[in-house]
């Protein structure tokens, strides 16, 4: 993720989370919003319920290297959360992919 910034502040996700939009779909959320800046910036969530440490990082790193792969279609000035549903701890890597695109073009994001 060359072009894309860490969101790792908790009141970030807050915001995000009080005054963003989401989608969702069977296995993530999505939430966005547009910040100040012209770059994009991603945070990736995932639960304790999901399980335990080995398959929360599994998710966590299907999920960014998910976003990556796209990186260069979806639009900059956007700050972007992605929370995981326990689902997708059960999804495979390409399962992930077509629910984040999904979500993305739904937004006209992508």
């Amino acid at each position: 993720m060359h072009n894309t910034i860490s969101i790792k502040e908790n009141r970030e996700f807050l915001r995000l989370y009080k005054h963003g939009n989401f989608i969702s779909s069977d296995c993530l959320i999505l939430y966005y919003r547009k910040n100040k800046s012209d770059m994009k910036r991603l945070g990736v969530t995932v639960s304790k319920k999901v399980g335990k440490a080995v398959v929360r990082n599994r998710v966590r790193r299907r999920i960014k290297e998910n976003f990556r792969e796209i990186e260069n279609q979806i639009s900059d000035g956007y700050d972007y959360i992605i929370v995981s549903r326990v689902k997708a701890a059960e999804y495979d890597y390409k399962k992930i992919g077509s629910a984040l695109r999904y979500m993305l073009k739904k937004a006209e994001l992508l």
